[in-house]
């Protein structure tokens, strides 16, 4: 007959150590930390200012105590290397850096004041045919360069797609790569999602 051992537990232990495989600087020596901008699963995105150039930035920080298995510590590693990976891409949110320490992993990331896909749909009410062709094209021609890439983005909504300034010609960049993963041949991947808001473009 097994014995519980004294002092141990049946639910997994939370991962010691970092997300990131390098030391960084405080990101507080190099940054000012802004309003928040907005709130996701894990992370907070906030503004944040450059404390030499004055350039503001968008960053998310992502609580530790969230990630409560390796492979939620494993998965924000791959979301920066994934954007690192697309970085030459002008139609993606451009990280800047990754700082991590006892309590948060940062990621300071490229400012998009013009916000949301989703929220200009509201605001805007409708789209001509033209205006949402102009849209639908710049989307999938993101999703095909994910994939030239070998990446899949997984999560695809107006809240992920930001525009880079208010203006009504501002250039659309796909955001939150959270959810991607590098696609390896050979597997195959099934998702069943729709979002009504993209069919009312």
């Amino acid at each position: 007959m097994n014995k519980k051992i004294a002092g141990s537990s049946s639910r997994p232990r939370k991962p010691t150590g970092t997300v990131l495989p390098y030391q960084t600087q405080r990101i507080r020596d190099h940054y000012f930390l802004g309003k928040k901008l907005g709130q996701g699963q894990f992370g907070t995105t906030y503004l944040c200012t450059d404390k030499v150039t004055g350039i503001r930035y968008a960053c998310k920080s992502i609580p530790k105590r969230k990630l409560v298995c390796r492979e939620d510590y494993d998965d924000v590693w791959r979301e920066i290397q994934i954007m690192h990976h697309l970085s030459e891409n002008p139609f993606v949110v451009q990280i800047k850096g990754t700082y991590e320490d006892a309590v948060f992993v940062h990621l300071v990331m490229e400012l998009c004041a013009g916000g949301e896909l989703f929220d200009r749909i509201v605001a805007k009410g409708h789209y001509s045919e033209r205006e949402a062709a102009k849209l639908i094209k710049t989307i999938v021609g993101v999703v095909e360069a994910c994939h030239s890439l070998g990446v899949m983005h997984r999560d695809l909504k107006p809240e992920n797609f930001l525009f880079d300034t208010p203006a009504d010609d501002a250039v659309l960049k796909a955001t939150d790569f959270g959810l991607s993963v590098f696609y390896k041949p050979g597997c195959f991947w099934v998702f069943f999602c729709f979002y009504v808001t993209l069919a009312s473009l």
